[in-house]
């Protein structure tokens, strides 16, 4: 989530835009004009023309979190009607909603907060009227069945199972039980554990809590996009106008103050890097008080990356490897939290120490106004950054009218943060940042010091310390936020045998270790005023160096990073900083926090085993120890030429910036140049699985994560790609219900969290829709994601994926599925390439694969296919029968036995699913025939060592 401070501040700015305002300023940051009403049943319409073509993006903020779930026993509700609300109405059932979603191209889901809960769709203006059609219905007459409540129950205990391998939601869960007594923020969104696992028992509460709270007076109907407010607002009250408002108001209780400090500890049983947390009890979010700006502003300055603790603690003594602050404001009073991951154990009290030292700090000296002035300045162009699509600046609405559904929040906020001085700031801390507001959290498989029980006081005793030969991809624009990629063709396919991970670390002594003029400290600071970005990417055959600026300030920000790539700092220190971060990186964060990712990167190592492709991008363990800085050094000097090069440009940048970035890149070796990425690389031949080849990874976990699929001879330029891409969208759309694997593994059964496929590499799986750009590679998988299930349905999930997969390969798909799917690709390509970063990106990426401009040339492939293609593409490309499996899991054993037994697998549903019974019975029994030489179980502490 944006932080909501920078959104607020930003988006005061719109001000003068927004019709009806009762201010003017100056500062016309962004030409958006919206319209808003309040209907007579109390529901509230904005509507915003943003400007871009094509795209509407409906969001529904509705006042309702987990903060209303007063009941005791009754934690988690809110969350669930984030799921419960896709199960469809006697109108509209969950077959017939999705078709219409899928016909609109649309990209739909919803997320919950401590305060509101969201429900978006981003799609084709067309489709505008149906969509309001359908969101209106399912708000005034959601209905299931108790059989369906009990499912999709599950499904929400398949979610806390999913969270549980991460340390940071444990400590917040941790951290609010102890902290809070008697309000509802002291369970967090999910729920307390006990409640979700008895949900399921709970189906007449259920329906109270909805009638209780999806009333029209609770709710805001955001759109905006390609749209006419005078067409659009009609359109609302037609079909939102007869909702009947409740009378139902909560008595949320109020918390006590804080009498002492706490403290509290998180015992994680398997390995991970020790957390400190520190946090403060805050005030709720008031539009006309400092207390909020003031705070915000205050930890940006002491807890940023430009603020002098993180010089220290992170770039200098190196004790952490992670800091970060979590700030999200709430109605009520809550908690503002830093975050440090601590290398070593016993260095956790003097971190701890050091962070309140820091608050205490604030207490006791202002600070200077410039630092206060930059603040403001980075809030302002970091969010002209963020807000370049339809869907960014409908979601950025929706974080902040969730308050009082009113343009007056932004309006009085924003007052409130343009009169900051420091002194607010100073006297703020003054209030909120004492003893009795403490609250430390800490997290670590071995015991940490005895010391750490001992809180200090909040005191402050202790000081702290152009060239004619480079190509270029263009794409101007309106916009006012400029993008830069420099795309490198070399990734971590160019790694040296013994030393993988050495492009990954070679690009971050580029981009977050200085150059010889500035260290990384400095360029950080530089860069806050103007909210600049720089950072890198690399995958198994390209590398990008992304930078990003208002193009008010792009002389500053060219000043301040070209000379990190043409004259790199090369100091040990960053160099021991970087490393340690990126082994911490792939043994704490992939390795240890994360089954999904794991599942998914070791299957692409099995997958390439004896190619350049056959260790994570990220590299192995023993291959970064044995990195030296004199490789980086080689591997820059070899790959980062002007040969290698290709320039990607958008926004409306001026031609004296292009000219000037063409100038200072001819510093650059020359090198051989290459042809389109693709054409100058050989071609890498992944390993056909024989039978099914399972590698369970051995790892301590509450669920079965499960990852299977192949390699394909296709890539995004070959003549079948797009007809088996329309196979794979119908199979497992990547996080949309439409697909045949979440209805029937998800949907139907409950089993888990979402069932996808791929036929391109996805990175973040759990955290976007749309493959990243410049992940363009030579060899492609075929990948089924089964998100984790309990661990006696890992089984019966597998065969499940395989029993879908092998009717796909046998029947294909009908005429009337093909057509729909057809036609939810061709709009929903759109939707790929909505951001900035993404058209630039694919862009880019067309360029490395030698085809035309992705948009429209998907659209003409998909024009042009029909049925027959489409299935004779299944046929020639995909198999049930020959597939590698990857399974995380903590019985591997148990499980190992169970796949080889082979013997018929079963579900025990929470209701009787009668209608499955037969289906259930015929899948239970499908034959594995897995052979015992194909099994092999891998500790979890050994995956990707070496």
């Amino acid at each position: 989530m944006l932080r909501l401070r920078t959104l607020l501040v930003t988006c005061a700015l719109m001000l003068p835009l927004i019709a009806g305002a009762a201010e003017k300023s100056s500062d016309n940051i962004l030409p958006f004009h919206a319209t808003e009403k309040t209907l007579a049943n109390g529901l509230k319409v904005i509507v915003v023309p943003t400007g871009f073509p094509n795209i509407v993006s409906v969001q529904i903020p509705v006042q309702t979190g987990s903060r209303n779930e007063v009941e005791p026993g009754k934690s988690g509700f809110a969350h669930f009607f984030e799921h419960i609300m896709f199960r469809g109405t006697p109108s509209y059932p969950p077959d017939k909603y999705n078709a219409i979603i899928q016909q609109a191209g649309a990209r739909q889901n919803a997320f919950t907060s401590d305060d509101f809960t969201n429900f978006h769709t981003t799609f084709a203006k067309e489709d505008l009227a149906k969509i309001l059609e359908i969101e209106a219905d399912r708000f005034k007459h959601l209905s299931y069945a108790p059989e369906v409540f009990k499912t999709e129950s599950r499904a929400v205990l398949g979610e806390y199972n999913k969270n549980s391998a991460s340390p940071i939601r444990k400590i917040l869960e941790v951290q609010r039980d102890a902290a809070f007594t008697t309000h509802t923020y002291k369970h967090t969104t999910m729920g307390f554990i006990k409640d979700i696992e008895d949900m399921p028992n709970q189906y007449e509460y259920s329906k109270e809590f909805f009638n209780r709270w999806y009333r029209p007076e609770n709710v805001t109907v955001i759109i905006a996009g390609d749209v006419d407010p005078d067409k659009v607002i009609p359109l609302v009250e037609k079909y939102w106008g007869d909702w009947k408002p409740g009378t139902f108001k909560a008595n949320i209780p109020a918390e006590p103050a804080p009498q002492k400090p706490v403290y509290a500890h998180v015992e994680w049983p398997s390995q991970t890097l020790p957390w400190v947390t520190v946090a403060f009890r805050v005030p709720g979010f008031d539009e006309h008080a400092k207390d909020i700006p003031a705070i915000d502003t205050a930890l940006d300055l002491e807890f940023g990356e430009t603020s002098d603790l993180y010089k220290r603690l992170v770039e200098q003594e190196q004790k952490v490897d992670r800091m970060f602050v979590y700030n999200d404001p709430r109605v009520d009073p809550s908690l503002y939290t830093v975050f440090a991951r601590v290398k070593d154990g016993k260095d956790s009290v003097d971190v701890r120490d050091a962070i309140i030292e820091t608050f205490a700090k604030l207490r006791d000296k202002a600070e200077p106004d410039q630092r206060v002035n930059d603040a403001k300045s980075n809030s302002r162009y970091a969010f002209v950054r963020s807000l370049d699509t339809t869907e960014a600046i409908a979601s950025t609405l929706a974080q902040y009218v969730h308050f009082n559904r009113s343009f007056n929040t932004v309006i009085n906020y924003y007052k409130q943060l343009a009169a900051l001085t420091p002194a607010d700031i100073q006297s703020t801390a003054k209030k909120y940042f004492t003893d009795n507001g403490l609250v430390v959290t800490t997290l670590s498989k071995d015991p940490l010091p005895a010391d750490m029980t001992k809180l200090p006081a909040v005191s402050a005793n202790k000081s702290l310390p152009v060239t004619s030969d480079l190509r270029v991809v263009k794409q101007k624009s309106v916009f006012p936020q400029v993008e830069v990629k420099l795309l490198f063709n070399a990734g971590s396919s160019n790694d040296p045998a013994g030393k993988e991970g050495l492009a990954t670390l070679a690009a971050a002594m580029i981009t977050d270790a200085g150059s010889k003029p500035m260290t990384t400290s400095e360029m950080n600071r530089a860069l806050y005023p103007v909210a600049g970005v720089w950072g890198s990417q690399v995958d198994k055959d390209m590398t990008t160096i992304t930078g990003s600026i208002h193009k008010d300030n792009w002389q500053k920000f060219f000043d301040v990073v070209l000379p990190s790539l043409l004259t790199p700092g090369y100091r040990d220190d960053d160099f021991q900083r970087i490393k340690e971060t990126q082994l911490n990186a792939l043994k704490q964060d992939l390795r240890n926090n994360n089954e999904e990712e794991l599942g998914k990167e070791r299957l692409q190592i099995n997958l390439y085993a004896g190619t350049p492709y056959a260790h994570p991008s990220i590299g192995t363990v023993a291959g970064i120890e044995a990195i030296t800085l004199d490789d980086v050094k080689k591997f820059v000097a070899d790959n980062y030429t002007r040969g290698n090069l290709v320039i990607g440009v958008s926004g409306d940048f001026p031609d004296a910036m292009l000219a000037q970035l063409q100038s200072e890149l001819a510093a650059l070796p020359a090198g051989a140049k290459v042809a389109e990425g693709k054409k100058s690389l050989a071609p890498i031949a992944g390993h056909q699985p024989v039978g099914l080849e399972v590698e369970i990874v051995q790892k301590d976990t509450r669920a079965t994560a499960i990852s299977m699929g192949f390699p394909i001879p296709l890539t995004r330029d070959s003549a079948d790609f797009a007809a088996l891409n329309v196979a794979r969208s119908w199979l497992g759309e990547h996080r949309a219900s439409s697909g045949d694997l979440y209805q029937r593994i998800r949907e139907v059964r409950g089993l888990n969290y979402g069932d996808y496929t791929y036929i391109e590499f996805f990175t973040r799986p759990g955290a976007q829709f749309f493959p990243s750009p410049n992940i363009a590679r030579r060899s492609q998988a075929f990948e089924i994601w089964i998100r984790p299930v309990v661990p006696v349905n890992a089984h019966m999930a597998t065969r499940l994926a395989l029993y879908e997969l092998q009717k796909l390969i046998d029947n294909g798909l009908t005429q009337e599925q093909f057509e729909t799917t057809r036609d939810y690709l061709m709009k929903n390509t759109y939707l790929a390439t909505a951001t900035q970063d993404q058209r630039l990106g694919y862009a880019l990426d067309s360029w490395w694969f030698g085809i035309p401009e992705y948009t429209d040339y998907m659209r003409s492939q998909y024009a042009k296919l029909t049925r027959d293609d489409v299935n004779k593409a299944v046929k020639k490309y995909l198999s049930a029968k020959n597939i590698s499996l990857v399974y995380i899991a903590k019985d591997a054993e148990g499980l190992r036995d169970q796949l080889l037994k082979d013997e018929p697998s079963s579900i025990k549903y929470d209701a009787p699913k009668p209608e499955l019974a037969e289906e259930d019975k015929v899948i239970g029994s499908y034959k594995l025939n897995i052979k015992p030489e194909n099994v092999k179980i891998t500790p979890a502490d050994a995956v990707f060592a070496k």
